[in-house]
């Protein structure tokens, strides 16, 4: 691909970084501390796998004395085919270490505090007996083959003068790597600069790796400074999960150190948002929609003024390409979308408007916005399907939908779908109704279209225990993404007529993919 369009190629051509950076993501340990976050060994195995395929150098699989799920997850791990290195986390004990050591991993992340509040705080001891663990810890795991790379914990709130002893000390007793850590985000670039270089200087050839979490929203860029100032070894999570505002985002830190600095990194970043989405979908934490490079409005346009250059040119309003990371352009309707942009998502529904239809869909879209309604795709189709006078198409209609629940009674729901005159009945369970009506449409769906569902959305409109309740959906078939919108008093039916909405947009046989490619297959 070609970025100088782009203007990427003007940014950061003199590299100051080394010449190779290494990936060490810590998903499945600090971003599972994430609150309200806990994930099963079974889905650890396929997030460990998936971070292996992305190209990652080092996987920190969980923390091997925190359970005995804890460490059957990290066994699971260990045993798959993985290229990758297997690390666990540890303390400065030699029973978190013997954790890991059963665990059969390759290295451990040995963290002991560096900082007078923590020594105080949470080992009550003095710094002589932390220097003893250090030297006896770091020892220990030598002795019985593991990579050790130390961690001095809250080392950027420790003094300088104690915190080098403590590395000193780590060496000696033969550590491998050193990442200090940034544990409660206090830096800044320029100190994060300042702080790397330092340690560089006092210990020449020395591995030195980057921890930062991004509790004043610093994590990336004070990552990208310690980068530059030499370290080799990159701490992160998918998505930026971690403990409280979580940790430095790979997504965010290898697109800005191959696009904005030259730096080549082995990770497959075209496989990035469906990384992102697997890892949303079994934590459980949705992805905040203005999230940089994988969030669902980074390549998404509404406003007429943007959306009518980037239909003529992508590069005027997007810094980045989308396929680079594993996605798509999207233009869609609402208050502030010009008529060249509905145009467009018009096309890609195998739909082509008159000038004057055209005018008056734009003009029913901008009603809506002004009323302070969303505009779904769904209703995009239905405006122009009724200003130009055809058919509503409806290739899946429901024909019949029966949930069952209750108390101990596992949710279950059956449905019986009318497809292009074919009848298919499905059943299937649910966490809760909703859920299993969801799950049963999508299973009798699978036979003829690979429908995902992206997002779930509702609130209540009206008040009571009678409420209006609006369900908004995000689908996905392929690259395309639609939204779709269902109301109803019931919100299992709310949801349902959402779903079938969505899907009935994205089977219409009228839908030309090859239309979008106008929009979208620019020369990269």
């Amino acid at each position: 691909m070609r970025f100088e369009k782009w203007g990427i190629a003007l940014f950061g051509r003199e590299s100051r970084f080394a010449e190779k950076i290494r990936i060490f993501d810590t998903t499945l340990r600090d971003g599972e501390q994430t609150p309200g976050v806990s994930l099963t060994p079974e889905k650890k195995v396929l997030i460990a796998r998936k971070l292996d395929e992305l190209g990652v150098d080092i996987i920190e699989a969980g923390f091997a004395a925190a359970s005995e799920g804890e460490r059957k997850a990290i066994k699971l791990i260990t045993k798959e085919k993985i290229r990758a290195e297997i690390c666990s986390f540890a303390r400065g004990l030699k029973d978190d270490i013997d954790a890991a050591l059963k665990c059969d991993v390759d290295s451990v992340f040995l963290v002991i505090p560096a900082s007078d509040i923590q020594i105080r705080s949470k080992l009550q001891k003095n710094r002589e007996e932390v220097l003893r663990m250090v030297e006896e810890s770091v020892e220990y795991a030598k002795a019985h083959g593991l990579i050790v790379e130390f961690g001095p914990e809250d080392s950027t709130r420790s003094d300088m003068s104690f915190l080098k002893q403590m590395i000193k000390t780590a060496l000696s007793a033969g550590a491998d790597r050193i990442t200090p850590p940034d544990t409660v985000g206090i830096l800044t670039p320029e100190r994060a600069y300042q702080f790397f270089s330092e340690l560089k200087t006092a210990f020449p050839g020395t591995v030195f790796g980057v921890h930062c979490h991004d509790d004043f929203g610093l994590a990336v860029a004070n990552t990208l400074a310690a980068l530059m100032a030499g370290a080799t070894i990159a701490h992160v999570t998918i998505n930026g999960l971690g403990e409280r505002a979580g940790n430095a985002a790979l997504e965010e830190v290898v697109i800005a150190l191959k696009l904005q600095y030259n730096v080549d990194i082995p990770i497959r970043t075209e496989l990035l948002y469906e990384t992102s989405l697997l890892v949303s979908r079994l934590t459980g934490v949705p992805t905040q929609p203005n999230k940089a490079i994988i969030g669902e409005n980074a390549f998404t346009h509404e406003s007429g003024i943007h959306t009518h250059a980037i239909l003529v040119d992508p590069s005027s309003y997007e810094p980045i390409p989308p396929e680079i990371v594993g996605r798509v352009r999207r233009i869609v309707v609402g208050k502030h979308a010009g008529i060249h942009g509905i145009r467009a998502a018009l096309m890609e529904m195998g739909i082509n408007p008159t000038e004057e239809h055209l005018k008056e869909i734009f003009r029913r879209v901008k009603e809506l916005g002004d009323k302070g309604k969303r505009v779904t795709d769904a209703d995009l189709k239905a405006i122009a399907e009724a200003v130009m006078g055809i058919p509503s198409a409806q290739p899946i209609r429901l024909e019949e939908l029966t949930v069952i629940t209750g108390n101990r009674v596992t949710p279950t729901a059956s449905v019986k779908l009318n497809v292009n005159n074919r009848v298919i009945v499905e059943a299937a369970t649910g966490v809760g109704p909703v859920d299993a009506a969801m799950n049963a449409i999508r299973k009798a769906v699978s036979a003829i279209e690979p429908i995902h569902l992206e997002e779930y959305h509702v609130k209540a409109i009206t008040g009571g225990t009678d409420a209006v309740v609006e369900v908004i959906v995000r689908l996905r078939k392929g690259d395309r993404i639609i939204t779709a919108m269902g109301v109803h008093e019931d919100i299992v039916m709310a949801s349902v007529n959402a779903m079938m909405s969505g899907i009935n947009v994205l089977v219409d046989n009228r839908s030309r993919m090859s239309q979008n490619s106008k929009i979208v297959e620019q020369d990269f």
